[in-house]
């Protein structure tokens, strides 16, 4: 069977212990790049615990995770059937299975209808007002795609959908939408644009080629300096949404763990490193675990 496994696959033995007719599905769902679902799922599991409900809705907490994997698989899905063109010709995507030719186009869609229906599952098991915020997503997420060519700031974007779980969780546990749960919002945005402008520097060759554009490729030899200030807009905004819902100095400690995280990922990225930016991408998965221990014990005081 063609080999149909991305160069950045993190659980290529998944894929191989499925059945051949398997595997190009959760290779298009990205089911072997946990990190997506990862980094999805943890503002939406920051804003149930900042809002106190970390021990109570434990179960709200593994309904976000299994949205995450199944709306991460969705998106991506259908981030393929847009750019199923421009993935053809960047070296580290063509081997995605619809840039390949391993899935075909209606079958994509199938199977973006039934990863949905998982999510649709999900979003039953919430409040109203939890639920429309969550369905108030699906247009950003929809334009996502295209955003690649009409901005050079991608990033931003990416940034709204992917910290948008931060909204449907505050919610959820507090009732509507404060100035606590806004702030973990906003501040998650400055972070997803800090992380995924250092993932960005995985394709700047080949964006330049097709003429695709990032924040990685806008901020050019300044990428270190615009990564650290994305995330020093991310810490500042994170400490606001911890003042509003506990205004003492020692909560603010909270985050020094995440603080110093972030800053070893500024110092030690090597922008012309592929390698490198991948792996301080992933790192991010302990920073996301790093804000719910912070939010948690806020939270829980």
């Amino acid at each position: 069977m063609t080999d149909t496994t991305v160069p950045d696959s993190e659980h290529r033995t998944l894929l191989d212990r499925l059945p051949g007719a398997w595997r190009p599905y959760a290779a298009l769902a990205r089911f072997d790049r946990p990190i997506g679902w990862w980094l999805l799922f943890w503002p939406g599991a920051w804003g149930v615990a900042l809002a106190g409900g970390a021990v109570a809705r434990w179960d709200l907490i593994a309904w976000l995770l299994l949205g995450a994997v199944a709306m991460r698989g969705a998106g991506c899905v259908y981030n393929d059937i847009v750019d199923r063109d421009l993935d053809a010709q960047v070296a580290r995507t063509r081997l995605r299975p619809l840039a390949a030719g391993t899935v075909s186009l209606r079958a994509a869609w199938v199977w973006l209808v039934t990863l949905c229906l998982v999510g649709l599952v999900v979003l039953l098991q919430l409040q109203l007002p939890a639920a429309i915020v969550a369905v108030a997503s699906l247009a950003p997420v929809a334009a996502y795609p295209f955003m690649k060519r009409i901005t050079w700031w991608p990033q931003a974007w990416l940034g709204l959908v992917f910290s948008w779980a931060a909204l449907v969780g505050w919610v959820e546990v507090a009732g509507t939408l404060t100035l606590p749960g806004i702030a973990l919002y906003a501040g998650s945005v400055g972070w997803v644009v800090g992380y995924d402008t250092i993932y960005a520097l995985q394709d700047m060759d080949d964006d330049a080629l097709i003429g695709v554009r990032s924040s990685a490729r806008a901020l050019g030899g300044a990428v270190r300096g615009g990564v650290a200030g994305f995330y020093a807009l991310a810490l500042a905004l994170w400490a606001l949404a911890i003042w509003a819902a506990r205004p003492d100095p020692l909560a603010l400690l909270a985050l020094v763990p995440v603080a110093l995280h972030l800053g070893w990922q500024v110092v030690t990225l090597d922008p012309r490193d592929g390698a490198n930016a991948l792996e301080r991408f992933r790192a991010n998965r302990s920073a996301g675990l790093l804000i719910f221990a912070a939010c948690f014990v806020v939270g829980a005081a």
